[in-house]
């Protein structure tokens, strides 16, 4: 059994379908399951991370799980049951951000994951860790705009990132969960070019058949509204990120074509396969 944490977000969602389409049992955790609407055959059971009592039955019989958490959100209880369980494998989706060899990371982003990496490291259960830092989803808060017209308005427009398309994180995913054999390792993810934001948004509107234009905000003012509805810490870490990611191109690697066997899907295979999310 092969169990997905955080099943019914972007990554989760697709491992499970990715481990269906390998016809391998899956359990997929959910706190809503009657809103889940996951393929037929995929055993849906409840749990909530900060509900450890619902962790125990949610785990039995697993023998491996993929654990995509919240931001912030205590991973000790899963770990406490999950090494209870006897489960022999866990795969986690953790942070491009991360330094490695850091003692103390850079910002409350890297530093949150790294401490969830390490409690996965003491934990005893083998682990394999998959840093990602822009995935192509971040671009669906694009959607809004567009309704209301063809101009983007965001901070950071020359930022470079090499977007990474969610189904390839989950085959990536999906295949260490049922292969084995990477055991104690830690993959950089990254698509298979470096775009900035403008490229991105240029890409998008030939999608969409629209000619779509950049217009690059002053990025205090945007933190300032966002910090009213989001984390402010996160926020600033999160714009750092991207400030630094300005006039410099984002590393590529081929990591998901070496453990998939297939080369990392484009930005505009992504915003075909998401042209749904944009129309209206």
């Amino acid at each position: 059994m092969y169990l997905v944490i955080g099943a019914t977000g972007h990554f989760g969602r697709q491992t499970v379908e990715e481990l269906v389409a390998a016809q391998v049992p899956v359990r997929a955790l959910t706190r809503t399951p009657e809103r889940a609407a996951l393929p037929d055959g995929v055993d849906v059971v409840h749990g909530d991370l900060t509900k450890p009592e619902t962790l125990p039955a949610a785990l039995a019989g697993v023998h491996a799980a993929f654990l995509v958490p919240q931001y912030g959100m205590d991973v000790a209880p899963l770990l406490a049951a999950a090494k209870a369980a006897g489960l022999r494998r866990l795969v986690f989706l953790s942070s491009g951000a991360i330094v490695s060899q850091a003692e103390r990371q850079p910002n409350v982003i890297a530093q949150y994951h790294r401490d969830v990496e390490r409690a996965i490291e003491a934990s005893g259960i083998r682990w394999t860790f998959l840093r990602l830092l822009f995935p192509a989803v971040n671009s669906l808060a694009f959607g809004m705009q567009l309704q209301g017209g063809d101009v983007i308005r965001a901070p950071y427009a020359e930022a470079a990132f090499s977007a990474v398309h969610e189904r390839d994180v989950a085959a990536v995913a999906a295949r260490i969960l049922t292969d084995g054999g990477h055991e104690g390792r830690t993959y950089e993810l990254t698509g298979p070019e470096s775009l900035t934001q403008a490229q991105q948004i240029q890409i998008l509107g030939k999608t969409l058949g629209r000619s779509l234009s950049v217009e690059t905000l002053d990025p205090q003012p945007v933190l300032e509204q966002m910090s009213q509805f989001m984390d402010r810490e996160f926020l600033t870490a999160l714009f750092g990120l991207m400030a630094e990611a300005v006039g410099k191109p984002a590393p590529v690697n081929d990591v998901i074509e070496r453990i998939t066997g297939n080369p990392a899907r484009t930005y505009a295979a992504w915003a075909e396969d998401h042209r749904p999310d944009f129309a209206g």
